[in-house]
């Protein structure tokens, strides 16, 4: 199948996935906890499993890797898979989340899909070819200058003990720019990139299943994104920059001379 066909298919099913989400959403849902500050609800169980279902029966020699059920990655396609992003404010109430669906192809996002249901948004990216929201085409931003962007960050879970918990480099961003957004949900922040809402995104030590459904949308859409020296992006290791390309130095200048960046 082309790139093209394969991102039918990833919209079609986040679209299905992301009304079974919704169907669950301020419910007296059952919530447990995976780790400190890692939650997991029922739907995230139940959502994964329905797109796997789908997956199987449209790409049955793509393998799967799902956040909560895993998956081997050693295949030439893999689709990666996060049911519910934003389980946080998925489990509180909040509207921000997101179900997502990338395809890599020797190791580079070339596929993405992202629908967030709750405020009727949806996103897909063929690398290349195409970059959607809503149907409509989308475009990066053409901002060029530091101080009128608004970009957007998050933090890792074990931000109280870690050293990389991105706090330094949020303060040295937010003296410059014209405002940060953290909205925890890092698919929905790349595709704020890929459709101009944004003009840059930051985020480490993110998993893979969050990364490449957002980041081939981010292409898609004419974006530029790196690990946050300035080098090809590493998935695996999950600490990124997305942004339209205007302000790519100077975005990682900041990063880098933050003390703990």
């Amino acid at each position: 199948m082309t790139p093209a066909e394969l991102a039918d298919i990833a919209i079609e099913v986040v679209r299905e996935a992301g009304r079974v989400a919704l169907g669950g959403f301020r419910t007296n849902m059952r919530v447990s906890e995976k780790g400190r500050a890692d939650l997991v609800t029922e739907f995230d169980v139940a959502v994964e499993r329905l797109i796997r279902e789908r997956l199987a029966a449209k790409t049955p020699d793509i393998p799967v890797v799902g956040e909560e059920e895993g998956g081997s990655s050693d295949a030439e396609r893999v689709w990666y898979v996060d049911p519910v992003d934003g389980t946080t404010n998925y489990a509180h109430g909040h509207p921000i989340w997101g179900v997502c669906i990338g395809l890599l192809e020797k190791g580079v996002p070339i596929v993405g899909a992202v629908a967030a249901p709750a405020i009727g948004l949806e996103w897909v990216g063929v690398v290349g070819d195409r970059a959607l929201r809503n149907g409509e085409p989308c475009r990066v931003s053409e901002t060029s200058r530091i101080d009128h962007a608004l970009v957007a960050t998050g933090f890792p879970r074990d931000r109280s003990r870690s050293p990389e918990n991105n706090f330094s480099s949020f303060v040295n961003v937010k003296k410059t720019v014209s405002g940060v957004r953290r909205c925890g949900a890092a698919s929905l922040d790349f595709c704020w990139v890929a459709d101009g809402t944004y003009d840059a995104y930051w985020e480490r030590r993110l998993s893979t299943w969050d990364l490449v459904a957002g980041v081939a949308i981010v292409l898609a859409a004419g974006g530029q994104v790196s690990h946050l020296d300035g080098s090809a992006p590493r998935l695996h290791e999950g600490n990124v920059l997305a942004d339209n390309g205007r302000l790519h130095d100077s975005m990682l200048a900041l990063l880098r001379d933050a003390p703990s960046a």
